[in-house]
């Protein structure tokens, strides 16, 4: 399926995955994957040169495919900035107020000549899909493709565009979901239920996503028609980890119930522990923007909330079983796994 020893893929997660973290995974034999979703040509360019520094092996890169310019509202923009501005205040940060024409977002395609550049040998991709042309032009290079999908609709519309493996997120998998059909209601449905489902329906391999933390869940996903696995949460408080250690320790210290979905920080689903700025957005009644439009609005708060270790002004993202995140080396967790495995 890919070019690794094990099936085993460490999940991209943007603000915590470092190119050590990744590193740690491809040099233990799994495979490894860099976010740079969002991110500008020039930064996308030296995360993977760094992560090339610490490891020959190949690993993933994975790109946002969603619309970065979608249609916005400048009364909804206003309304959530008088909504932060005392945030910020609050905060000592600076506030400045902008109109729809101040913000302006990197599309994935501004990334594609650096990752024919650098000579990525596997992209992995979310919030939508490649278009034909880029499918095209990646697979001329002898890319291999891994869309991702949390609904087996979804995962059909991967399959016809020719992907060469498919990411089946269940319901319980910590961070953005990466849902794009924009027709129908989230999906809404956990891992057990729709690897199968999706494994039926499509003819390339599906990886499994969503609440897989120890060699009995792994081996549970392979059972039900996973040719391979994507562990996340298990990485996020590990040496490697960007996560504050506030961060941290809500993860290692949540259960079962601590997560839910929000739009509170980003404008798009994802699933996070609790805290204080989610239950204030919420209580805000107010519509939250766009993706790319909230997500940069909130940026400078999360950032100084991670600077500071105030768990409540940071999108602490995790899965359902986010409390099984170990400490230390991600590379000894990995092996820990594998092991345990016995591929």
């Amino acid at each position: 399926m890919l070019p690794v020893r094990y099936p085993v893929i460490q999940a991209p997660m943007l603000g915590v995955t470092t190119p050590a973290m990744v590193a740690a995974i491809a040099n233990g034999g799994g495979l490894g994957s860099l976010p740079v979703g969002g991110l500008s040509p020039q930064k996308t360019a030296e995360l993977i040169r760094l992560t090339r520094e610490k490891t020959s092996r190949p690993f993933a890169v994975n790109l946002f495919t969603h619309a970065v310019n979608a249609p916005v509202d400048q009364a909804q923009l206003d309304a959530m900035q008088a909504f932060l501005k005392p945030v910020h205040e609050k905060l000592g940060i600076p506030f400045e107020h902008k109109s729809v024409a101040d913000f302006s977002f990197y599309h994935y395609r501004d990334q594609l000549e650096v990752l024919l550049m650098e000579k990525v040998e596997i992209i992995s991709f979310t919030f939508g899909i490649l278009e034909p042309d880029v499918v095209e032009l990646l697979k001329s290079r002898g890319c291999k493709l891994i869309g991702t999908a949390t609904s087996v609709r979804e995962a059909i519309m991967l399959d016809l565009l020719g992907v060469d493996a498919i990411v089946a997120q269940g319901f319980e998998a910590g961070g953005h979901r990466g849902s794009f059909l924009t027709d129908e209601a989230l999906p809404q449905v956990g891992l057990m239920a729709l690897l199968p489902q999706i494994a039926a329906a499509v003819s390339v391999p599906v990886i499994a996503a969503g609440g897989l933390y120890n060699d009995q869940t792994i081996k549970a996903a392979f059972t039900l028609g996973a040719a391979g696995v994507q562990l996340g949460s298990i990485f996020l408080a590990c040496d490697e980890s960007a996560a504050s250690e506030v961060y941290k320790e809500a993860v290692i210290s949540s259960g079962d119930t601590s997560t839910a979905l929000t739009k509170a920080f980003s404008g798009r689903w994802a699933r996070g522990i609790r805290n204080g700025f989610m239950e204030q957005m919420e209580q805000s009644g107010l519509e939250i923007p766009y993706y790319t439009y909230q997500n940069s609005l909130t940026s400078a708060m999360r950032t100084y909330g991670q600077q500071h270790n105030l768990r409540d002004y940071i999108s602490l993202w995790a899965g359902q079983s986010a409390a099984h995140a170990r400490r230390g080396k991600a590379g000894e967790i990995f092996l820990s796994l594998i092991e345990k495995l016995n591929f």
